[in-house]
């Protein structure tokens, strides 16, 4: 990572304030008009292959927010074709052939399993259509890849939570519910949170949750109070916020009412809910209409042949297990407490205080100012 996208993306985990990347020459990239005529022009079409459901940002951020960018990009004349792969690799697999088939392109790609998807990457480069991974960094010949800095991710989530343990945590016992196996952001995530809580907690219990699923991540926490103690676990990683609820509601129905610390991220509406209300610590913010966006201007760029746009978008580097150097953008995040909620998903329009602050929890709102 570079030491502007770092600087900036630890500066704002620590602020939890939101910031622009201007000044690293990213967002106002898709003002440039760097190259001359585009090789294409405005009247192109995308694929857009998002893999879940189950966590809310995917269908209410991420696909309209990158069509209405497309279309603004292309003066209404692009278009967006959208397949959600509802946790099911070979449906994805599926979708993304007939992507290749319709020849759009370009295909902007969430991959539900990152390795199984590969051989799918392969064949829509050789029919000529490049392919950028979003979110997760699919394996096989990309083009680029956009997402979050995930080990940042996890250093914001594991920091956060040893900071809620306070004098505690030296002899604290903590769970970890990691996310899904088959994604590698994941494991990103965990290697961040372990450079946080490496030595300074007890992790007595660590499972991995089978497709991000809350379902799962309810069963492994039940076995995990099982085995240690409803009374014994002083605060649990929870991978995303998806995983919170199913980590909380296994607590709730032990009959556990003063709940531990418990991480989350994605910010999803509920999440938010809970934090006001102290049932979840934080969550992890993350800018998707900056990423969404980001990500459309990345692809149109590209399909268009505008080259200096598009390395402005991409100057980061990673590595995949099949490739090495992929032009990259790493957007930053903010750790989401009961502090910052105004800053911060209410400013930036995510959510407004009357969603948040329902008549459930208008006097958790109240108490910490939230109006």
């Amino acid at each position: 990572m570079s030491s502007c996208i770092r600087r900036i993306a630890i500066s704002v985990a620590a602020s939890t304030m939101t910031v622009s990347l201007a000044g690293c020459g990213m967002l106002g990239a898709s003002d440039s008009s760097d190259d001359a005529s585009p090789s294409k022009g405005d009247d192109i079409t995308v694929g857009l292959l998002l893999p879940e459901t189950e966590n809310t940002r995917y269908e209410q951020f991420d696909h309209p927010i990158f069509e209405k960018k497309i279309s603004s990009l292309t003066g209404g004349k692009g278009k967006v074709a959208y397949a959600n792969a509802e946790a099911d690799e070979k449906k994805q697999t599926a979708q993304m052939q007939k992507m290749i088939d319709d020849k759009v392109d370009a295909i902007v790609l969430d991959a539900v399993d990152a390795h199984a998807i590969a051989p799918s990457v392969r064949k829509a480069k050789d029919a000529g259509i490049p392919v950028i991974a979003y979110d997760r960094l699919a394996e096989g010949p990309i083009t680029a890849y956009i997402s979050f800095d995930n080990e940042l991710v996890g250093e914001v989530q594991g920091r956060s939570l040893v900071e809620a343990l306070g004098d505690s945590r030296r002899s604290a016992k903590i769970v970890m519910m990691n996310g899904s196996p088959t994604d590698p952001n994941a494991k990103q995530f965990k290697a961040g949170a372990m450079s946080e809580l490496n030595g300074k907690v007890t992790i007595a219990r660590s499972y991995d949750t089978k497709d991000w699923k809350p379902d799962n991540a309810e069963a492994n926490m039940a076995e995990a109070i099982k085995e240690l103690g409803k009374n014994n676990i002083a605060g649990v990683y929870s991978a995303n916020d998806g995983v919170a609820g199913g980590v909380i509601k296994a607590l709730e129905d032990a009959g556990v009412t003063d709940l531990p610390p418990i991480t989350g991220q994605d910010a999803e509406l509920v999440a938010v809910q809970r934090i006001v209300s102290g049932e979840q610590y934080m969550s992890v913010y993350k800018s998707y209409p900056q990423q969404a966006e980001s990500a459309a201007e990345m692809v149109v760029a590209h399909i268009q042949g505008r080259d200096i746009q598009f390395d402005a978008l991409t100057r980061e580097r990673v590595d995949s297990p099949t490739q090495q150097g992929v032009p990259a953008q790493l957007v930053p995040v903010v750790a989401l407490t009961k502090g910052n909620i105004e800053e911060t998903v209410v400013a930036d329009g995510f959510y407004k205080v009357s969603d948040i602050c329902t008549a459930e929890y208008k006097d958790d709102c109240s108490e910490i100012g939230l109006k």
